[in-house]
């Protein structure tokens, strides 16, 4: 063998080398590239890159493109993909604690859910173990609000809409306020209003803003319901594979972006309002007679859910009642 050839040998071994050792997995997510989410998820996947000198490499696909947002859990678990990112709410008829951070009225503000999310974490992290998974961080949307074609003064004003739900909370709340529950994801939220199929509408700021809302809808009615979390997971098995290093070096990068996630959220909060507001909609908080109905809802569905959760829910209500 030539030297030439020897040195084309060697730099051969090399590349095998350098591919195998390089781990690749795939992200799906449920929402736009665009989405303050989506944004902070691909920093994390580059701070994991850096970290990791390229060891592990992350690939993020956006908009429900890979699998669509009820079928990203499973995917996970079932390590068709290695890593995800759902809104755990919409999980809450498997375990009703994965539906604490959207009892109506219980945490509204962003200090009052990140106490929320502390006393619920060890619950939710027991839960995830037990099913293969391991919860990397936690990032909340905008607080919940109601989108509507129509003005609304009261509670009677929703009945017989047909009102976007996302999960059982939101489904729960149509219910009690007489209006239609028509479960649509937020990929498909806006095609939804565009053809009549719903006419209301609960959620954040952010999803209005990502779905064009103004087109189809004129009012925005800032409730302040609660701030609902998406969670960023990862297959167990997948992540033991990892080397040491690897390994410290995600959940370096989950620190970061939760922290930095939860601080776009609360800063893009107010801005996604304007811009609501910008392309002429009717942006105001309910009347105070149409929050006290809705703070009745919360009541009920508060004693509702610990009957639901049972004793490790109860914990969770105790704990956060104690920060």
């Amino acid at each position: 063998m030539t030297r030439i050839q020897a040195l084309i040998a060697a730099a051969a071994v090399c590349a095998t080398w350098s591919v195998s050792a390089q781990t690749k997995w795939d992200m799906p997510t449920a929402y736009p590239p665009t989405n303050f989410h989506t944004e902070n998820i691909n920093q994390f996947a580059a701070d994991v890159d850096k970290a990791t000198g390229g060891k592990l490499k992350i690939t993020v696909h956006a908009n429900a493109s890979l699998f669509k947002a009820n079928e990203i859990k499973r995917a996970v678990q079932t390590d068709q993909a290695q890593i995800g990112e759902v809104l755990i709410s919409a999980y809450s008829n498997e375990d009703p604690l994965f539906g604490v951070d959207s009892i109506p009225f219980l945490a509204t503000g962003y200090p009052d859910a990140a106490k929320l999310w502390k006393a619920s974490r060890k619950a939710l992290d027991e839960r995830f173990a037990k099913q293969g998974m391991r919860i990397l961080y936690a990032v909340p949307w905008p607080p919940q609000g109601i989108y509507s074609n129509k003005s609304l003064a009261s509670l009677a004003d929703l009945k017989g809409l047909k009102m976007r739900t996302y999960n059982p909370a939101t489904s729960r709340i149509a219910e009690l306020a007489g209006a239609q529950p028509v479960t649509i994801q937020a990929a498909e939220l806006a095609q939804a209003m565009a053809t009549g199929a719903v006419n209301a509408n609960i959620t954040s700021g952010a999803t209005g803003y990502d779905s064009k809302a103004w087109e189809q809808v004129k009012y925005f009615y800032d409730a302040q319901a609660w701030l609902p979390k998406n969670i960023v997971f990862v297959n167990e098995k997948a992540f033991a594979a990892l080397d040491k290093a690897s390994q410290d070096a995600l959940l370096k990068a989950a620190a970061d972006a939760e922290a930095r996630g939860w601080k776009l959220s609360e800063e893009k909060t107010k801005w996604y309002l304007e811009q609501l507001a910008k392309n002429g909609m009717t942006v105001a908080p309910p009347s105070p007679a149409f929050a006290g109905e809705l703070k009745k809802i919360g009541e009920a569905m508060t004693s509702e859910w610990i009957k639901q959760a049972g004793t490790d829910g109860q914990g969770v209500i105790d704990a956060y009642k104690k920060m």
